[in-house]
C-alpha cells in the first residue's frame, strides 16, 4: 500500500512498519504470534490511510507516525518514551554540563507533569516550587506530556517564564514568574554541623559526584578532626546516573551486594557489589530521604539500611525502582525503555514503594534554630557582673578550637567558606537537628561504660 505524504513524497508504509518489526528481533514476532502482529500492522496502515485522505485538515504522515510511536511506549509505563533528536540531547546534557531553565525534575503522574523535586539553588527552587506539586501551564500553554513541558520551561537565560501548578492543600492554582538561568550541574553541598559531625547534601548524580563527594569527606576528615557522625542528605534528589550511585555506596560498604536489577531478560538481570575499600569510614551515618528522593537516591538509602551502615531518617521516598537504557535511533531518534526493576540488597522492590524510613521524621521547619551550646535563654552565673571565672586554662583553648572550627562550618561547592545564613538554616531544619542529635547521642552512649 502507497500513502501519499503532505510535501507528495510516497511512502512504502507496510514495508516500513514491517522492518522495524522485523529489527526488533524474532522475539516480538514469536511472543504475539506472526498473523496477530501482522493484522496489527494492518489495522494501523488502514486508519493512517483514512486520515491521510478524509481528515478534515492535511496531515503530516511523518508526524502523527511518531505520535503513534510516542503513544505505544507512552502507554508501557511512564518512564519510557521515543526521544526526539533534541529531546535525546537534552538527556545528555541533564547528567554533563550545564543547561538553561528553571531548574525541576519532573515526571509524568496520573497524567499531570509531577515535581520530583526542585534544584538547589535554582530559580524553582528559590521561588518555591516543591516536590509533588502538578504543573498545568507554562506561559499560558496547557502542559499534558514531560517533552512540552521542558520544551517551555527551558529557553536562554535571562529570559522570564510563568510556571502554574496545583499543589494539594490549596484552592486556587499557584503562579511562579520565573526567569531562566543556567543550571549547574553541580551535586554536592557540606559542611560541619558542629566540630566532628559532618553534613553532605547530594543534590542529583551526574557524572562526577563520586569524585566531589569524596573531596568533600576528606575536607570535613581532615578539617574538623576524626569524624564521629554523618549527616548524608539525599532529600528532593532525583537520581541520576546509576553508575554514580553504586560507587557512593560502595564508599561504605565493603562487601556483598550494592543492587540487582532484574529484567525478562536475562542480559538485563544482575547483581553490583561493593568493593574493599582503602580508606576505613566505619563511623555512623544518617542519611535523610523524603518524596522528592527518587532513583540513585533511592538506590544509596536502600543499599546502606540494608547492610545497617545508616539510620533512615524522614518520610517514604519517591518509589522510583525501575531500570531504563536508551537505545539510539536512526536520524538522532532515541528510545528510553525501561528494561527491568531494582532490587535493595535484602530483595525489597523500590518500584512504586519507594524506601521507608528507619524514623518518620516529617519536616517542619523550627521557629528558632536549635542552639548547639544548650543554652536554654535562663540568667547564668557567667552572666552576673564581675563573676568569678572557672580557673580552668583548658577552658579558653577549648573555647578557641571550637571558634576555629566554627570559621570552617561551610563547605560550598566543595570548598571550605563561611555561610552564617546557610549554617542558620541547617539549624532551622528539624529533620537535620534530629539526626545530628541521634549521632550525638550514639557517640555518648558508645563512650559510657557498659
Amino acid at each position: 500500500m502507497i500513502i501519499k505524504t503532505k510535501g507528495g513524497t510516497k511512502i512504502w508504509v507496510i514495508l516500513a512498519l514491517a522492518a522495524v518489526v522485523w529489527t526488533a528481533g524474532s522475539a516480538v514476532l514469536g511472543a504475539a504470534g506472526n498473523d496477530e502482529t501482522y493484522k496489527g500492522l494492518k489495522l494501523f496502515t488502514d486508519v493512517l490511510e483514512i486520515v491521510t485522505q478524509k481528515y478534515v485538515d492535511e496531515v503530516d504522515t511523518g508526524e502523527i507516525i511518531q505520535k503513534a510511536i510516542q503513544g505505544m511506549v507512552h502507554s508501557l509505563d511512564p518512564h519510557s518514551s521515543l526521544l526526539a533528536p533534541e529531546a535525546y540531547e537534552d538527556l545528555r546534557i541533564d547528567t554533563k554540563g550545564n543547561f538553561t531553565g528553571i531548574g525541576i525534575h519532573i515526571t509524568l503522574r496520573n497524567g499531570f507533569v509531577t515535581v520530583i523535586s526542585p534544584i538547589e539553588g535554582t530559580p524553582a527552587s528559590k521561588a518555591g516550587i516543591r516536590a509533588q506539586d502538578r504543573i498545568v501551564m507554562v506561559d499560558d500553554k496547557r502542559v499534558n506530556d514531560l517533552r512540552q513541558a521542558v520544551q517551555l520551561m527551558r529557553g536562554p537565560k535571562g529570559t522570564p517564564v510563568k510556571v502554574t501548578v496545583i499543589r494539594q492543600g490549596e484552592q486556587e492554582p499557584l503562579e511562579f514568574e520565573l526567569v531562566r538561568d543556567v543550571i549547574p550541574v553541580k551535586s554536592i553541598k557540606a559542611h560541619v554541623l558542629r566540630p566532628g559531625f559532618g553534613y553532605v547534601w547530594i543534590t542529583n548524580f551526574t557524572g562526577n559526584t563520586t569524585e566531589d563527594f569524596l573531596e568533600a569527606l576528606e575536607k570535613i576528615e581532615s578539617d574538623s578532626g576524626p569524624l564521629k557522625g554523618l549527616v548524608l542528605d539525599l532529600r528532593n534528589n532525583g537520581g541520576g546516573l546509576l553508575e554514580e550511585s553504586l560507587e557512593v555506596s560502595d564508599i561504605f560498604i565493603d562487601e556483598g551486594a550494592i543492587l540487582s536489577i532484574k529484567g525478562r531478560n536475562p542480559a538485563n538481570t544482575r547483581v553490583f557489589n561493593a568493593s574493599p575499600n582503602e580508606v576505613e569510614r566505619d563511623y555512623p551515618i544518617v542519611v535523610l530521604i523524603n518524596g522528592g528522593s527518587a532513583s540513585a537516591s533511592e538506590i544509596v538509602a536502600g543499599a546502606l539500611q540494608d547492610h545497617k551502615r545508616a539510620l533512615i531518617l524522614g518520610t517514604t521516598s519517591f518509589g522510583k525502582g525501575s531500570v531504563q537504557t536508551v537505545e539510539s535511533l536512526r536520524d538522532g531518534y532515541g528510545l528510553k525503555l525501561t528494561i527491568a526493576r531494582y532490587y535493595t540488597p535484602n530483595g525489597r522492590s523500590i518500584q512504586a514503594k519507594g524506601i521507608e524510613p528507619d524514623i518518620i521524621v516529617p519536616y517542619k521547619p523550627l521557629e528558632e534554630p536549635d542552639d548547639e551550646n544548650g543554652d536554654d535563654g535562663f540568667l547564668k552565673e557567667r552572666d552576673l557582673q564581675n563573676h568569678l571565672d572557672s580557673g580552668d586554662t583548658s577552658e579558653k583553648k577549648k573555647t578557641q578550637d571550637e571558634d576555629k572550627a566554627n570559621e570552617q562550618s561551610g563547605i560550598g561547592d566543595v570548598e571550605f567558606r563561611v555561610n552564617p545564613l546557610e549554617m542558620e538554616n541547617l539549624r532551622r531544619d528539624n529533620q537535620i537537628m534530629r539526626a545530628l542529635d541521634i549521632l550525638v547521642s550514639y557517640n555518648l552512649f558508645s563512650g559510657l561504660d557498659h
